[in-house]
């Protein structure tokens, strides 16, 4: 039986982000440092997974609020780009590299997710391709640098879930989500809007089509911050917004409903909001990024 250590391969580096260390460590400082703490540990965040021009400085928002002190696990929900999944998968690595530092996965977790007869397993190939779970992994290091060696990840490929799947999985991850030791990062950005997303919703009363996307996404930010997975679905199902960490998104919500059943109680907060650029006409395009935290201080 082998023993061989697998590793995935910082495979956007270079393209989305840089691959040198030093010059990322001074990007994400940079970012960080001009964002304000809310001195209020994160238990979940939402962030953006596009390249780094376009959201490094958004996605600082979030991470800002993770405590690297008592943060042991953190599980990163990305949704699935390339390859049709009805369920989550989970990868078949044991390294995820950064060009940071390395990033160990749980394999104790990964074992307990797997027992449940839930999970698919990616291929190396799938992991690698995918965008959604590394462009979160350079953040992770550097949030956690203080505590390099005490901290594990678990990475879920989330795919295209039913309903009744988000509610399946969000039981199964409330257990975790209720541990203060770990941490989830959903991985998601918010609108696509323009002809090459298929997608252009326009409300004119709110001006500019680019203020008429901001409109939309708040809504559905709105909605998230309500916690309610219900409310969320009918706002998908009604603007069909190109939100890509829907699932995600309506995983983590299920998971905090099944919490609240318990009579635990907790808040999302809105941090910051972003668009790659501004649409004025038909044959623009954009993405939205959002950070948005889960306040650790509400549980109890």
């Amino acid at each position: 039986m082998s023993n061989r250590v697998v590793c995935r391969e910082a495979s956007h580096a270079g393209s989305w982000y840089t691959a040198s260390g030093p010059q990322l460590n001074a990007q994400l400082e940079g970012w960080l440092s001009q964002v304000q703490s809310t001195k209020r540990p994160a238990r979940a965040i939402i962030a953006p997974h596009a390249g780094y021009t376009y959201c490094g400085s958004c996605a600082a928002h979030a991470y800002k609020q993770v405590d690297p002190s008592i943060t042991r696990r953190i599980f990163i929900l990305g949704p699935s780009h390339h390859v049709p999944l009805s369920r989550c998968a989970l990868s078949s690595v044991d390294i995820y590299r950064t060009p940071l530092y390395d990033l160990r996965i749980d394999q104790k977790i990964y074992g307990e997710l797997w027992k449940t007869g839930m999970f698919e397993r990616m291929s190396l190939q799938t992991d690698e391709d995918e965008h959604s779970i590394e462009m979160h992994l350079p953040y992770t290091a550097k949030a956690m640098e203080s505590h390099k060696d005490e901290f594990t990840i678990i990475p879920v490929l989330v795919g295209a879930l039913s309903e009744s799947k988000e509610q399946e999985f969000g039981k199964l991850f409330s257990k975790y989500l209720a541990d203060p030791s770990n941490l989830f990062v959903v991985s998601s950005d918010f609108c696509h809007w323009g002809q090459r997303f298929r997608y252009s919703y326009y409300d004119e009363s709110q001006g500019e089509i680019y203020r008429s996307i901001e409109h939309l996404d708040k809504m559905g930010m709105s909605i998230i911050e309500q916690l309610d997975p219900v409310s969320f679905s009918n706002y998908l199902k009604k603007y069909h917004n190109t939100i890509c960490g829907r699932h995600p998104i309506g995983v983590l919500l299920n998971a905090i409903t099944e919490l609240q059943k318990n009579g635990m109680n907790m808040s999302f907060s809105f941090l910051n909001y972003a668009q790659s650029s501004q649409c004025r006409n038909w044959q623009d395009s954009s993405i939205a990024h959002s950070s948005i935290f889960m306040d650790s201080s509400l549980f109890y």
